[in-house]
């Protein structure tokens, strides 16, 4: 143990906790693959505003055509895919450049910054910033996710300012 240091601590620390979203994000995709109805009622039922408290002022923007949540569906999905591609291929980038000089190791960080604004832009923008103030989602008793994303936010951010943050020497 004396051989590792406070720098390689953080630069292990950094690998691991990639690995600990890219598991997240695979079981993510597991879940949207093998229990599609599932997941696909939770996203019909947010985009058709059908139980959430009825607004006749906001009633306008719901989408109820199944072919739209299918594909609204489909675009998320495909973003989750990509988010969790980019967080494994940067999680080998950075163990690949672990023992590398601290430029090097700071350049490989690149690929994992993209996964984790992907997945914000999926949990933060799509989920609580559309979902929740476009179709009225955390009014809904039954299909609300707002409370689930956020907790993946509140990981996912300072996860992304500890990645890019330049500490190791």
């Amino acid at each position: 143990m004396n051989s590792l240091s406070t720098d390689k601590l953080i630069r292990y620390s950094k690998i691991l906790l990639m690995a600990y979203f890219s598991i997240f994000g695979l079981l993510v995709i597991y879940s949207n693959f093998t229990d599609y109805p599932s997941n696909y009622e939770y996203v019909g039922h947010i985009l058709s505003m059908d139980t959430t408290q009825h607004n006749v002022n906001i009633s306008h923007r719901a989408i109820t055509s199944p072919m739209l949540h299918h594909r609204i569906y489909w675009v998320i999905i495909t973003l989750e895919v990509l988010f969790t591609s980019f967080c494994l291929l940067g999680t080998y980038q950075l163990y690949r450049k672990v023992n590398a000089s601290a430029e090097i190791f700071h350049e490989a960080k690149k690929i994992s910054i993209i996964g984790l604004l992907i997945a914000i832009f999926i949990y933060y923008v799509c989920l609580q910033v559309i979902g929740v103030e476009w179709f009225d989602m955390d009014t809904s008793q039954n299909w609300n996710a707002k409370d689930w994303a956020r907790h993946i936010v509140d990981f996912a951010f300072p996860l992304m300012i500890y990645i890019a943050i330049r500490i190791e020497r």
